[in-house]
């Protein structure tokens, strides 16, 4: 299910994009438009259908200031961010019976800004959004699993069609001057008897 912050601009112009950070040309190249709730949800299936997670997924789009409020309250830290994930403690039944596996808050002002960085549309970088939020509602942890979320990410993203996920783009900034040199997912290492 996709909601709509009533705060949202739903069709940020190419002005609303420049003052978010992204530059004229990536604006009028690539669609600054908010994707339509079903273009989403039809996504959002595919995706919790390729992560292989059952039950009702919500995601809010939302504003900076309300993702900042929500990254407030739950993580303890003061600061918009692009996607906040929050899985169920345990299995949670909704009306009908149906298993909720969680739910996903977005910040379309970042996701704005990023898709400029990046160079595509904001569907994609919403989209690029939704998957990294599945694979954490599914119980995967970038932060702590030795790369199993990175190579899962990396393998979803071909299946459905996405750019550069939000793990090596973290990766790529962290090797200053740098480019990435490929956008292979990071290997395990063998261990040998």
């Amino acid at each position: 299910m996709i909601l709509l912050d009533p705060e949202l601009d739903p069709d940020p112009a190419p002005a609303s994009a420049m003052r978010l950070g992204v530059s004229a040309s990536a604006s009028t190249s690539h669609s600054p438009r908010l994707p339509s709730p079903q273009t989403l949800a039809r996504f959002l299936a595919l995706a919790q259908q390729a992560v292989r997670l059952r039950g009702q997924v919500t995601v809010l789009l939302t504003t900076d200031a309300a993702i900042r409020k929500l990254n407030r309250q739950f993580r303890g830290m003061n600061k918009s961010t692009d996607v906040l994930s929050f899985p169920t403690a345990g299995p949670i039944h909704g009306s009908g019976s149906e298993q909720i596996a969680g739910d996903l808050a977005i910040s379309v002002p970042t996701a704005l800004r990023q898709a400029g960085e990046q160079g595509h549309a904001l569907s994609t970088e919403i989209k690029v959004l939704i998957l990294h939020g599945l694979l954490h509602l599914a119980g995967y942890d970038h932060e702590s699993d030795t790369g199993k979320m990175a190579r899962r990410e990396f393998l979803l993203r071909a299946r459905l069609g996405l750019p550069q996920g939000l793990i090596e783009r973290a990766a790529a900034a962290k090797r200053p001057g740098k480019p990435p040199t490929s956008t292979r997912p990071p290997r395990a290492k063998a261990v040998r008897p």
